[in-house]
């Protein structure tokens, strides 16, 4: 006979289960939480009237003036995808860095951070970059497999550059302002950048025929040529940056106000490069429409699930299983981080968001680890879910538009120095963790053994005359 003990670990075997058979997640995860439901009714495990608190939960979802930062973030990054932003930047900067061995490589990585600063977006940062760069990287006989690691890693860094929309996601999940976490994403997106950049270095020193310079003849701009270009591309970009991340930052405008003057900004910039069209406007509504539809029929999926595992004492489930790991506070993050990294092979990073981390949040506040840092550690961890060789996101991406004569073997391999080199960016983030903290606001500390307070005291210090709260004499 099934017990009320056993319901919690049955629930979250079969919430993996229907994760891996590929079925549409958001579907499969809502009809199991209702089949548990009811079958909890019937075993007297809870009332049928705890599961009236499910319409209650979906009105909080759709009524979450949050979430609105999503469809804007997404289209914004749809619009800036096609207004040839990209093509400036890219070009600009190749010229710039392109003397030197590895210079289109850190052309990429550099205009893959500042597109992920502006779009939020991967997809729109490796489509973009591997239209551009990817025929010239062929072209000047880079080594392959560089080539597309360098344009797939680089446009991953999206997922952690402000204004990411994994960061909005986390905290909403996590209960957490959406500007902390973007201020907490700061140092570590500075890192990873920092250390795809030495990464090339590298290679351009040890090996720098795979990485080999742009010739003389490639070189077609002047140096007045050249700064106009870089410019052009540089200060929009700066522009529209104040507008979605200084908005935000100086605490003029919440994440959904700053997603909408970064549409607007959009749009703008799409207009200023003379690509602004009915058609780019309605390209960029239906993918926006697309992405939010379905985050939010996972959102719906993941809170009816989550209600009934909650019902069956599922947190506190996970909550002794997670405590009682060993190691404390480093077993539980490094058994969190790895449990993520696996998961990210066959799910979508809002479905781990969604699914998995109210799961785990609340264990980690009860351990005292800043929530935060955690979000920050795991949306470091969910870049991998855009990377793992066969099933990245990014991987899939850089396929669709690279030549035939790529090899799909070219991209796989291509991918695994940068894998690990994000991997290696969690663990700095473990080991390092003012990364994330210093960049917060840090909260007023009072000394309680300097607080004076004065009393005033009254200079007639005379007991008061008893007689006056007498009753009056009778005549």
């Amino acid at each position: 006979m099934i017990t009320r003990e056993l319901m919690a670990p049955l629930m979250f075997c079969g919430l993996i289960g229907v994760m891996l058979i590929g079925f549409p997640v958001a579907f499969s995860i809502a009809a199991l939480g209702l089949g548990f439901g009811l079958a909890a009714i019937e075993l007297g495990f809870f009332p049928p009237e705890y599961l009236a608190n499910l319409p209650l939960r979906i009105f909080g979802i759709l009524s979450n003036e949050l979430l609105l930062a999503i469809p804007f973030f997404t289209f914004m990054g749809a619009i800036l995808e096609r207004c040839g932003l990209a093509e400036d930047l890219l070009e600009g900067c190749g010229q710039l860095f392109g003397p030197v061995p590895g210079g289109l490589a850190f052309a990429v990585i550099v205009v893959g951070a500042i597109l992920g600063a502006i779009t939020g977006t991967v997809a729109a940062s490796v489509i973009a970059m591997g239209v551009i760069s990817l025929p010239i990287m062929m072209r000047y006989r880079y080594n392959m497999r560089i080539a597309t690691g360098v344009i797939a890693a680089s446009g991953t860094i999206t997922q952690l550059i402000p204004p990411s929309l994994v960061l909005v996601v986390l905290a909403d999940q996590i209960g957490r302002s959406v500007g902390d976490m973007y201020k907490g994403a700061i140092g570590p997106s500075l890192v990873q950048t920092l250390l795809f950049i030495a990464f090339v270095a590298a290679v351009a020193l040890i090996k720098p025929a795979l990485v080999p310079p742009l010739p003389k003849e490639a070189r077609t701009l002047t140096r007045a040529q050249l700064a106009r270009r870089v410019l052009w591309g540089m200060v929009p970009s700066i522009v529209l940056i104040f507008l979605v991340l200084g908005t935000i930052f100086l605490g003029i405008a919440t994440a959904t106000e700053a997603g909408a003057l970064g549409a607007m900004g959009a749009i703008a910039l799409a207009a200023l490069h003379r690509r602004l069209t009915w058609r780019l406007v309605r390209q960029g509504m239906e993918t926006t429409m697309r992405i939010t539809a379905m985050v939010l029929f996972i959102l719906i999926g993941s809170t009816v699930f989550s209600l009934v595992f909650q019902g069956v004492d599922g947190a506190l489930w996970i909550e002794h299983q997670l405590a009682g790991l060993p190691g404390g506070t480093v077993g539980f993050l490094v058994f969190v981080n790895l449990f993520v990294f696996f998961l990210a092979f066959f799910l979508d990073f809002f479905e781990i968001a969604f699914i998995i981390v109210p799961l785990l949040a609340p264990v980690a506040q009860k351990m005292g680890i800043d929530l935060v840092w955690f979000g920050v550690l795991l949306c470091v961890t969910l870049q991998t879910s855009f990377m793992h060789p066969p099933f990245g996101f990014a991987l899939f991406y850089l396929r669709g538009i690279a030549p035939r004569e790529v090899k799909s073997s070219d991209i796989y391999w291509g991918a695994l120095p940068w894998l690990v080199l994000q991997l290696a960016m969690a663990a700095i983030v473990i080991v390092w963790p003012e990364l994330v903290t210093m960049w917060l606001d840090q909260p007023q500390t009072i000394d309680l053994d300097k607080v004076r307070i004065d009393v005033p005291i009254e200079q007639n210090t005379a007991p008061p005359d008893p007689s006056q709260y007498l009753p009056p004499a009778k005549p």
